[in-house]
Protein backbone atom coordinates (compact mmCIF):
# COMPACT_ATOMS: atom_id res chain seq x y z
CA UNK A 1 0.00 0.00 0.00
CA UNK A 2 1.29 3.44 -0.62
CA UNK A 3 1.53 6.49 1.17
CA UNK A 4 -1.43 7.89 -0.53
CA UNK A 5 -3.58 5.21 0.54
CA UNK A 6 -2.38 4.96 4.05
CA UNK A 7 -3.34 8.71 4.44
CA UNK A 8 -6.82 7.96 2.81
CA UNK A 9 -7.57 4.91 5.17
CA UNK A 10 -6.56 6.99 8.44
CA UNK A 11 -8.24 10.06 7.42
CA UNK A 12 -11.24 7.42 6.71
CA UNK A 13 -10.74 5.61 10.04
CA UNK A 14 -10.62 9.39 11.91
CA UNK A 15 -13.82 10.37 10.22
CA UNK A 16 -15.46 7.52 11.92
CA UNK A 17 -13.47 8.26 15.49
CA UNK A 18 -11.49 5.51 15.28
CA UNK A 19 -7.73 5.83 15.22
CA UNK A 20 -4.50 3.27 16.53
CA UNK A 21 -1.84 4.28 18.59
CA UNK A 22 1.86 2.93 18.02
CA UNK A 23 1.23 -0.15 19.57
CA UNK A 24 -1.73 -0.76 17.05
CA UNK A 25 -4.51 -0.34 20.16
CA UNK A 26 -7.22 1.45 18.77
CA UNK A 27 -8.19 4.72 20.45
CA UNK A 28 -11.66 6.14 20.73
CA UNK A 29 -12.64 9.74 20.21
CA UNK A 30 -13.01 12.04 23.06
CA UNK A 31 -15.59 11.23 25.48
CA UNK A 32 -18.77 13.65 25.42
CA UNK A 33 -19.96 15.58 28.27
CA UNK A 34 -23.30 16.24 29.41
CA UNK A 35 -24.40 18.30 32.21
CA UNK A 36 -27.94 19.13 33.36
CA UNK A 37 -28.43 21.65 35.50
CA UNK A 38 -31.78 21.60 37.07
CA UNK A 39 -33.32 25.07 38.68
CA UNK A 40 -34.44 25.43 42.17
CA UNK A 41 -34.72 21.93 42.74
CA UNK A 42 -34.03 20.76 46.13
CA UNK A 43 -31.72 17.98 47.82
CA UNK A 44 -35.01 15.69 48.00
CA UNK A 45 -36.83 16.69 44.61
CA UNK A 46 -35.95 13.37 43.00
CA UNK A 47 -37.02 10.16 44.03
CA UNK A 48 -33.54 8.75 44.48
CA UNK A 49 -32.62 11.58 46.91
CA UNK A 50 -35.96 10.45 48.66
CA UNK A 51 -39.12 12.49 46.89
CA UNK A 52 -42.10 10.03 47.46
CA UNK A 53 -45.04 12.77 46.16
CA UNK A 54 -43.91 11.84 42.50
CA UNK A 55 -41.05 9.88 40.96
CA UNK A 56 -38.21 10.53 38.31
CA UNK A 57 -37.17 7.10 36.80
CA UNK A 58 -35.44 8.54 33.82
CA UNK A 59 -33.00 10.47 36.36
CA UNK A 60 -33.07 7.60 39.22
CA UNK A 61 -31.50 5.54 36.09
CA UNK A 62 -28.18 8.01 36.05
CA UNK A 63 -28.03 6.96 39.71
CA UNK A 64 -28.22 2.96 38.69
CA UNK A 65 -26.15 3.18 35.99
CA UNK A 66 -23.90 5.59 38.07
CA UNK A 67 -22.71 7.36 41.12
CA UNK A 68 -24.41 9.35 43.36
CA UNK A 69 -23.16 11.93 45.45
CA UNK A 70 -24.28 12.62 49.20
CA UNK A 71 -22.35 15.75 49.85
CA UNK A 72 -22.15 18.04 46.56
CA UNK A 73 -22.55 21.86 46.92
CA UNK A 74 -23.71 24.14 44.45
CA UNK A 75 -21.84 27.27 43.30
CA UNK A 76 -24.33 29.66 44.92
CA UNK A 77 -27.92 30.27 46.31
CA UNK A 78 -28.86 31.92 43.82
CA UNK A 79 -29.06 31.65 40.07
CA UNK A 80 -26.41 33.84 38.43
CA UNK A 81 -23.36 33.05 40.65
CA UNK A 82 -24.15 29.70 40.74
CA UNK A 83 -23.71 29.67 37.40
CA UNK A 84 -20.47 32.04 37.25
CA UNK A 85 -18.52 29.44 39.88
CA UNK A 86 -19.73 26.34 37.90
CA UNK A 87 -18.60 28.12 34.29
CA UNK A 88 -14.83 29.22 36.02
CA UNK A 89 -14.07 26.70 38.55
CA UNK A 90 -14.36 29.56 41.16
CA UNK A 91 -16.26 29.70 44.42
CA UNK A 92 -17.59 33.06 44.93
CA UNK A 93 -15.18 34.38 47.23
CA UNK A 94 -13.15 34.87 43.91
CA UNK A 95 -15.31 35.03 41.12
CA UNK A 96 -16.61 38.24 39.71
CA UNK A 97 -20.49 37.02 40.18
CA UNK A 98 -21.70 36.71 43.65
CA UNK A 99 -24.95 37.97 43.64
CA UNK A 100 -27.63 38.28 40.78
CA UNK A 101 -27.19 41.88 39.24
CA UNK A 102 -30.29 42.90 36.42
CA UNK A 103 -29.67 44.72 33.18
CA UNK A 104 -32.26 46.10 31.52
CA UNK A 105 -34.06 45.73 29.36
CA UNK A 106 -32.45 42.54 28.85
CA UNK A 107 -30.03 40.31 30.76
CA UNK A 108 -27.89 40.32 33.47
CA UNK A 109 -24.30 41.91 34.52
CA UNK A 110 -21.65 39.98 32.17
CA UNK A 111 -18.21 38.48 33.12
CA UNK A 112 -15.35 40.01 31.73
CA UNK A 113 -14.42 39.30 28.37
CA UNK A 114 -11.59 37.13 28.67
CA UNK A 115 -12.83 35.20 31.55
CA UNK A 116 -11.43 31.64 30.88
CA UNK A 117 -14.87 29.41 30.92
CA UNK A 118 -15.65 25.41 30.62
CA UNK A 119 -16.54 25.96 26.65
CA UNK A 120 -13.67 27.89 25.87
CA UNK A 121 -11.89 25.57 27.29
CA UNK A 122 -12.94 22.27 25.41
CA UNK A 123 -12.85 24.43 22.49
CA UNK A 124 -8.66 24.04 22.67
CA UNK A 125 -9.27 19.81 22.85
CA UNK A 126 -11.44 19.93 19.59
CA UNK A 127 -15.23 19.96 21.60
CA UNK A 128 -18.10 21.75 20.09
CA UNK A 129 -20.42 23.38 22.77
CA UNK A 130 -23.72 23.80 23.09
CA UNK A 131 -26.03 25.54 25.52
CA UNK A 132 -29.65 24.58 26.07
CA UNK A 133 -31.94 27.06 28.56
CA UNK A 134 -31.20 29.41 30.81
CA UNK A 135 -27.80 31.72 30.48
CA UNK A 136 -27.58 34.49 33.60
CA UNK A 137 -24.34 35.91 32.70
CA UNK A 138 -24.38 38.94 30.23
CA UNK A 139 -27.41 40.54 28.60
CA UNK A 140 -27.72 40.62 24.34
CA UNK A 141 -24.46 41.59 22.68
CA UNK A 142 -22.37 42.11 25.83
CA UNK A 143 -18.82 41.11 26.35
CA UNK A 144 -20.00 38.00 27.99
CA UNK A 145 -23.47 36.90 25.72
CA UNK A 146 -23.30 33.12 25.19
CA UNK A 147 -22.51 32.88 21.95
CA UNK A 148 -19.02 34.92 23.51
CA UNK A 149 -18.83 30.97 25.04
CA UNK A 150 -20.73 28.56 23.22
CA UNK A 151 -20.75 27.79 19.48
CA UNK A 152 -24.42 26.97 19.45
CA UNK A 153 -26.97 28.61 22.08
CA UNK A 154 -30.70 28.14 21.83
CA UNK A 155 -33.01 29.38 25.20
CA UNK A 156 -33.68 32.84 27.44
CA UNK A 157 -30.21 35.45 27.69
CA UNK A 158 -32.29 36.57 30.84
CA UNK A 159 -32.97 34.40 33.81
CA UNK A 160 -35.51 37.54 34.68
CA UNK A 161 -37.62 36.56 31.65
CA UNK A 162 -37.28 32.75 32.46
CA UNK A 163 -39.83 33.04 35.06
CA UNK A 164 -42.24 32.40 32.52
CA UNK A 165 -42.46 29.27 30.65
CA UNK A 166 -44.45 30.63 27.68
CA UNK A 167 -42.32 33.63 26.68
CA UNK A 168 -42.99 36.05 23.95
CA UNK A 169 -38.64 35.16 22.61
CA UNK A 170 -35.98 33.03 23.00
CA UNK A 171 -32.89 32.88 20.89
CA UNK A 172 -31.36 31.51 18.79
CA UNK A 173 -27.62 31.65 18.50
CA UNK A 174 -27.31 36.27 18.26
CA UNK A 175 -31.10 35.24 16.45
CA UNK A 176 -34.02 36.93 18.48
CA UNK A 177 -36.87 34.26 18.24
CA UNK A 178 -40.49 35.60 18.01
CA UNK A 179 -42.87 33.43 19.99
CA UNK A 180 -46.55 33.33 20.47
CA UNK A 181 -46.26 33.23 24.48
CA UNK A 182 -48.64 30.25 23.99
CA UNK A 183 -45.58 27.49 23.45
CA UNK A 184 -44.19 25.83 26.08
CA UNK A 185 -40.29 26.97 25.71
CA UNK A 186 -38.99 24.17 28.07
CA UNK A 187 -40.02 22.17 25.20
CA UNK A 188 -38.59 23.54 22.31
CA UNK A 189 -35.31 24.24 24.31
CA UNK A 190 -35.55 20.36 25.06
CA UNK A 191 -35.57 19.54 21.60
CA UNK A 192 -33.11 21.73 20.35
CA UNK A 193 -30.42 19.89 22.47
CA UNK A 194 -31.96 16.85 20.88
CA UNK A 195 -30.91 18.11 17.50
CA UNK A 196 -27.43 19.59 18.53
CA UNK A 197 -26.68 15.70 19.57
CA UNK A 198 -27.86 14.31 16.79
CA UNK A 199 -25.20 17.17 14.35
CA UNK A 200 -22.53 16.74 16.50
CA UNK A 201 -22.58 12.65 17.01
CA UNK A 202 -19.23 12.25 14.93
CA UNK A 203 -17.46 14.23 16.72
CA UNK A 204 -16.58 15.53 20.72
CA UNK A 205 -19.28 17.49 22.40
CA UNK A 206 -19.92 19.97 25.44
CA UNK A 207 -23.89 19.78 25.77
CA UNK A 208 -24.80 21.89 28.97
CA UNK A 209 -28.54 21.47 29.80
CA UNK A 210 -29.46 24.68 32.01
CA UNK A 211 -33.16 23.82 32.03
CA UNK A 212 -35.56 26.05 33.69
CA UNK A 213 -37.55 23.44 35.86
CA UNK A 214 -38.61 23.75 38.62
CA UNK A 215 -38.26 27.69 38.96
CA UNK A 216 -41.08 29.11 39.74
CA UNK A 217 -43.85 30.53 37.91
CA UNK A 218 -44.93 26.53 38.18
CA UNK A 219 -46.32 26.40 35.17
CA UNK A 220 -46.33 22.94 32.64
CA UNK A 221 -49.08 21.60 29.58
CA UNK A 222 -52.14 20.31 31.25
CA UNK A 223 -51.35 16.68 29.82
CA UNK A 224 -48.20 17.08 32.67
CA UNK A 225 -50.22 18.74 35.34
CA UNK A 226 -53.70 16.83 35.37
CA UNK A 227 -52.29 13.43 37.03
CA UNK A 228 -51.70 15.48 39.99
CA UNK A 229 -54.62 17.16 40.01
CA UNK A 230 -56.56 14.13 40.39
CA UNK A 231 -53.61 12.93 43.34
CA UNK A 232 -53.79 16.14 44.84
CA UNK A 233 -57.41 17.42 44.83
CA UNK A 234 -57.25 19.13 48.31
CA UNK A 235 -54.80 21.93 46.38
CA UNK A 236 -57.97 22.88 43.75
CA UNK A 237 -58.74 26.11 45.63
CA UNK A 238 -55.07 26.83 45.71
CA UNK A 239 -53.89 29.79 43.62
CA UNK A 240 -50.13 30.57 42.93
CA UNK A 241 -48.89 33.72 41.69
CA UNK A 242 -45.65 34.76 40.39
CA UNK A 243 -44.75 36.84 37.21
CA UNK A 244 -47.68 37.68 36.22
CA UNK A 245 -49.18 34.43 36.04
CA UNK A 246 -51.96 32.60 38.24
CA UNK A 247 -51.85 28.77 38.81
CA UNK A 248 -54.86 27.00 40.16
CA UNK A 249 -53.25 24.11 41.91
CA UNK A 250 -49.16 24.50 42.19
CA UNK A 251 -48.83 21.43 43.79
CA UNK A 252 -49.62 19.58 40.59
CA UNK A 253 -47.93 21.90 39.08
CA UNK A 254 -44.73 21.41 40.22
CA UNK A 255 -45.07 17.76 40.38
CA UNK A 256 -46.02 17.68 36.41
CA UNK A 257 -43.12 20.14 35.49
CA UNK A 258 -40.60 17.94 37.20
CA UNK A 259 -41.94 14.23 35.89
CA UNK A 260 -42.31 15.87 32.10
CA UNK A 261 -38.80 17.09 33.14
CA UNK A 262 -38.09 13.44 34.24
CA UNK A 263 -39.27 12.34 30.55
CA UNK A 264 -37.35 14.65 28.58
CA UNK A 265 -34.08 13.24 30.58
CA UNK A 266 -35.15 9.73 29.14
CA UNK A 267 -35.42 10.65 25.59
CA UNK A 268 -32.19 12.00 25.78
CA UNK A 269 -30.68 9.07 27.47
CA UNK A 270 -32.64 6.98 24.10
CA UNK A 271 -31.11 9.09 21.93
CA UNK A 272 -27.61 8.77 23.12
CA UNK A 273 -28.52 4.93 23.50
CA UNK A 274 -29.75 5.25 19.42
CA UNK A 275 -26.84 7.42 18.25
CA UNK A 276 -24.50 4.40 19.89
CA UNK A 277 -23.03 7.35 22.16
CA UNK A 278 -23.29 5.35 25.95
CA UNK A 279 -20.01 4.23 26.20
CA UNK A 280 -18.74 7.60 25.10
CA UNK A 281 -20.42 10.11 27.11
CA UNK A 282 -20.61 11.00 30.60
CA UNK A 283 -23.96 12.46 31.83
CA UNK A 284 -24.20 14.51 34.96
CA UNK A 285 -26.99 16.19 36.42
CA UNK A 286 -27.26 18.80 39.30
CA UNK A 287 -29.10 21.84 40.81
CA UNK A 288 -28.33 25.23 40.85
CA UNK A 289 -29.30 25.92 44.54
CA UNK A 290 -31.92 24.53 47.29
CA UNK A 291 -36.11 24.97 46.69
CA UNK A 292 -37.44 27.99 46.35
CA UNK A 293 -40.84 29.05 47.98
CA UNK A 294 -42.82 31.11 44.40
CA UNK A 295 -45.35 30.65 42.92
CA UNK A 296 -47.08 28.57 45.21
CA UNK A 297 -44.60 26.29 45.77
CA UNK A 298 -44.30 24.14 48.78
CA UNK A 299 -41.39 22.44 49.99
CA UNK A 300 -42.07 21.35 53.14
CA UNK A 301 -45.31 19.70 51.36
CA UNK A 302 -42.74 18.02 49.32
CA UNK A 303 -40.06 17.72 51.38
CA UNK A 304 -37.64 19.36 48.64
CA UNK A 305 -34.88 20.30 50.85
CA UNK A 306 -34.45 16.76 52.60
CA UNK A 307 -33.08 16.50 55.80
CA UNK A 308 -31.81 20.17 55.47
CA UNK A 309 -32.46 23.47 56.96
CA UNK A 310 -32.91 26.70 54.82
CA UNK A 311 -33.78 27.19 51.51
CA UNK A 312 -33.13 29.40 48.70
CA UNK A 313 -31.20 32.32 49.22
CA UNK A 314 -30.21 30.90 52.40
CA UNK A 315 -26.58 29.65 53.06
CA UNK A 316 -27.71 26.88 55.26
CA UNK A 317 -27.69 23.05 53.71
CA UNK A 318 -30.92 23.69 52.47
CA UNK A 319 -30.11 26.35 50.19
CA UNK A 320 -26.45 24.93 48.68
CA UNK A 321 -26.46 21.22 49.46
CA UNK A 322 -27.72 20.13 46.57
CA UNK A 323 -27.86 16.39 43.90
CA UNK A 324 -25.70 15.33 41.71
CA UNK A 325 -25.70 12.38 39.50
CA UNK A 326 -22.96 10.94 37.02
CA UNK A 327 -22.91 7.58 34.95
CA UNK A 328 -20.70 6.94 32.28
CA UNK A 329 -20.92 3.10 31.32
CA UNK A 330 -17.81 1.18 31.47
CA UNK A 331 -15.79 4.02 33.29
CA UNK A 332 -18.33 4.69 36.63
CA UNK A 333 -19.28 2.29 38.36
CA UNK A 334 -23.30 1.61 38.31
CA UNK A 335 -25.20 1.98 41.67
CA UNK A 336 -22.26 3.51 43.19
CA UNK A 337 -22.28 6.44 46.20
CA UNK A 338 -20.02 8.60 47.47
CA UNK A 339 -19.69 10.96 50.37
CA UNK A 340 -16.88 13.44 48.67
CA UNK A 341 -17.54 16.94 49.69
CA UNK A 342 -17.51 18.23 45.94
CA UNK A 343 -18.63 21.49 44.49
CA UNK A 344 -20.02 22.78 41.08
CA UNK A 345 -16.55 25.04 40.89
CA UNK A 346 -15.05 20.77 40.26
CA UNK A 347 -16.78 20.31 37.37
CA UNK A 348 -14.29 23.03 35.28
CA UNK A 349 -10.94 20.84 35.98
CA UNK A 350 -12.98 17.50 35.72
CA UNK A 351 -14.15 18.14 32.32
CA UNK A 352 -10.89 19.87 31.32
CA UNK A 353 -9.48 16.01 32.59
CA UNK A 354 -11.86 14.26 30.71
CA UNK A 355 -11.20 16.22 27.88
CA UNK A 356 -7.17 16.72 27.69
CA UNK A 357 -6.67 19.98 28.41
CA UNK A 358 -4.99 21.92 31.52
CA UNK A 359 -7.36 23.94 33.80
CA UNK A 360 -5.79 27.07 34.60
CA UNK A 361 -4.39 27.46 37.59
CA UNK A 362 -6.23 30.14 39.38
CA UNK A 363 -9.31 28.13 40.52
CA UNK A 364 -10.85 26.78 43.48
CA UNK A 365 -12.10 23.08 41.90
CA UNK A 366 -10.27 19.93 41.78
CA UNK A 367 -10.85 16.89 39.43
CA UNK A 368 -13.55 14.64 40.74
CA UNK A 369 -12.62 12.01 37.66
CA UNK A 370 -10.46 9.62 40.21
CA UNK A 371 -13.82 9.30 42.36
CA UNK A 372 -16.03 9.11 39.51
CA UNK A 373 -13.76 6.36 38.10
CA UNK A 374 -13.13 4.47 40.96
CA UNK A 375 -9.90 5.37 42.67
CA UNK A 376 -10.98 7.10 45.62
CA UNK A 377 -7.29 6.67 47.39
CA UNK A 378 -6.01 9.33 45.38
CA UNK A 379 -9.14 11.79 44.76
CA UNK A 380 -7.90 14.80 46.00
CA UNK A 381 -9.42 16.52 48.85
CA UNK A 382 -10.58 19.97 49.25
CA UNK A 383 -9.14 21.96 52.38
CA UNK A 384 -12.52 23.63 52.88
CA UNK A 385 -15.38 25.21 50.89
CA UNK A 386 -16.78 28.60 50.66
CA UNK A 387 -19.31 31.15 49.69
CA UNK A 388 -20.29 34.74 50.21
CA UNK A 389 -23.81 35.82 48.74
CA UNK A 390 -24.75 39.36 48.47
CA UNK A 391 -28.55 39.84 48.40
CA UNK A 392 -30.59 39.39 51.69
CA UNK A 393 -28.29 41.18 54.23
CA UNK A 394 -24.94 39.39 52.72
CA UNK A 395 -23.76 36.18 54.31
CA UNK A 396 -20.61 33.82 53.83
CA UNK A 397 -20.69 30.20 54.85
CA UNK A 398 -17.42 27.81 54.93
CA UNK A 399 -17.74 23.66 55.11
CA UNK A 400 -14.30 22.54 56.41
CA UNK A 401 -14.37 18.80 57.37
CA UNK A 402 -17.51 17.93 59.24
CA UNK A 403 -17.22 21.48 60.67
CA UNK A 404 -19.89 24.30 59.49
CA UNK A 405 -19.52 28.31 59.83
CA UNK A 406 -22.46 30.76 58.98
CA UNK A 407 -22.50 34.42 59.16
CA UNK A 408 -25.34 36.28 58.52
CA UNK A 409 -26.37 40.07 58.29
CA UNK A 410 -22.72 41.28 58.06
CA UNK A 411 -24.39 44.02 55.59
CA UNK A 412 -25.37 45.67 59.29
CA UNK A 413 -22.59 43.97 61.09
CA UNK A 414 -19.38 43.32 59.28
CA UNK A 415 -18.20 41.13 61.88
CA UNK A 416 -21.14 39.48 62.69
CA UNK A 417 -20.50 36.32 64.95
CA UNK A 418 -20.13 33.05 63.84
CA UNK A 419 -22.68 30.05 63.99
CA UNK A 420 -20.42 26.92 64.35
CA UNK A 421 -22.28 23.38 63.35
CA UNK A 422 -20.95 19.66 63.61
CA UNK A 423 -22.60 18.18 60.53
CA UNK A 424 -21.66 14.85 61.42
CA UNK A 425 -24.06 14.94 64.47
CA UNK A 426 -26.01 17.77 63.11
CA UNK A 427 -26.85 17.94 59.51
CA UNK A 428 -30.07 19.98 60.75
CA UNK A 429 -27.64 22.71 61.67
CA UNK A 430 -30.36 23.66 64.60
CA UNK A 431 -27.61 23.43 67.53
CA UNK A 432 -25.01 26.34 67.59
CA UNK A 433 -21.38 24.83 69.16
CA UNK A 434 -19.86 28.10 68.45
CA UNK A 435 -19.22 28.59 71.99
CA UNK A 436 -18.28 24.65 72.65
CA UNK A 437 -15.50 25.38 70.34
CA UNK A 438 -13.39 28.45 70.38
CA UNK A 439 -10.44 27.17 68.07
CA UNK A 440 -13.16 26.01 65.45
CA UNK A 441 -14.50 29.21 65.59
CA UNK A 442 -11.30 31.16 64.91
CA UNK A 443 -9.48 28.50 62.46
CA UNK A 444 -13.05 29.23 60.09
CA UNK A 445 -12.99 32.72 60.57
CA UNK A 446 -9.52 32.67 59.36
CA UNK A 447 -10.80 30.62 56.50
CA UNK A 448 -13.77 33.49 55.76
CA UNK A 449 -11.34 36.20 55.67
CA UNK A 450 -8.81 34.60 53.32
CA UNK A 451 -11.24 32.84 50.94
CA UNK A 452 -12.97 36.29 50.70
CA UNK A 453 -11.21 38.63 47.74
CA UNK A 454 -12.99 41.71 46.99
CA UNK A 455 -14.82 42.01 43.77
CA UNK A 456 -15.18 45.40 41.50
CA UNK A 457 -18.64 44.32 40.79
CA UNK A 458 -19.77 42.96 43.92
CA UNK A 459 -18.41 43.88 47.55
CA UNK A 460 -19.28 41.94 50.60
CA UNK A 461 -18.48 44.23 53.25
CA UNK A 462 -20.41 47.42 51.90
Amino acid sequence: MNFRSISFVFFALTLLGVVTNAHGEEQRPKPNIIYILLDDAGYGDLSCYGQKKFETPNIDRIAKEGMKFTQHYSGSTVCAPTRCSLMTGKHTGHCVVRGNREVKPEGQAPMPSDVMTIPRLLKKAGYTSGMFGKWGLGAPGSTSDPMEHFDVFYGYNCQRQAHNYYPDHLWSNNEFVQLDGKTYAADLIFEQSLKFVREHKENPFFLYLPVTVPHAAMQAPEDSVAPYREKFPQFENVQGKYAGTTITNPIAAFAGMMTRLDSQVGALQQLLKELGLEENTIVLLSSDNGPHKEGGHDPGFFNSNGPFKGHKRDLYEGGIRVPLLASWKGKIAPGSSSKLISAHWDMLPTFCEIAGVEAPANIDGISILDELTGNPDIQKQHRYLYWEFTERGKSQAARKGDWKAVRTNLKKNPKAPIELYDLSRDIGEENDVSSEHPQIVKEMARILEEAHVPSETFQLFQ
